[in-house]
Parts: structure tokens; C-alpha cells; sequence
């Protein structure tokens, strides 16, 4: 399913890969002090963990990007480029509306 040159899967993979990403910092910087719910809250109280949380989660996004580049799966990419503007735009407007 990887190896397929499909706009799709990029789209899958950009929006799923963030969330991951998320998941794993929230344990690794968070976990025994917060709660899920306090992590989100404060999070939403400090305006600068937005940014500061958004690109880890988005570096996941760019090494994706780079390998379907690298091996010429071009669909795929621009998938995955799409779903991290999209992420990276609406990081910078709850930073902002928030």
C-alpha cells in the first residue's frame, strides 16, 4: 500500500503522520504531569506552544514528503505537501484567534 503513487494515500498519510507525532511528544515532554486534557488546555492558556508543539509534529510530515519525492511518487507527495500547508495554516491561525 506504501508504494503506491496516489494522491490519497499522501492525503492519509500527511493528515495521520502530525497526529502521531503529537501523540508521541505529548508522552515524551508531557505525560506523567498532564493530563490530556490539561495538555490541550495548556496549550490553548500558552499561545507560544502552538508553534512550539506544531513543527515537531510537522517534521514527521517533511521526512515523508522527502522520501516520496526521493523515490519519484509524485502523487503522493503533493499529497502530503497539501495536508502540511493545511496543518501549518491553521497552527498560525489559532496562534493568532486563540
Amino acid at each position: 500500500m506504501l508504494k503506491k503513487d496516489n494522491l490519497r494515500l499522501g492525503l492519509l498519510l500527511g493528515f495521520l503522520a502530525p497526529l502521531l507525532s503529537l501523540v508521541v511528544y505529548y508522552f515524551i515532554k508531557f505525560y506523567p504531569t498532564f493530563s490530556v486534557g490539561d495538555f490541550f488546555r495548556f496549550v490553548a492558556e500558552n499561545k507560544k506552544q502552538i508553534t512550539a508543539i506544531s513543527v515537531p509534529c510537522l517534521i514527521l510530515n517533511i521526512a515523508l514528503f522527502t522520501i516520496y519525492i526521493n523515490t519519484h511518487r509524485d502523487k503522493t507527495a503533493k499529497g502530503i505537501f497539501a495536508i502540511t500547508l493545511v496543518y501549518a495554516i491553521v497552527a498560525l491561525l489559532l496562534k493568532f484567534l486563540l
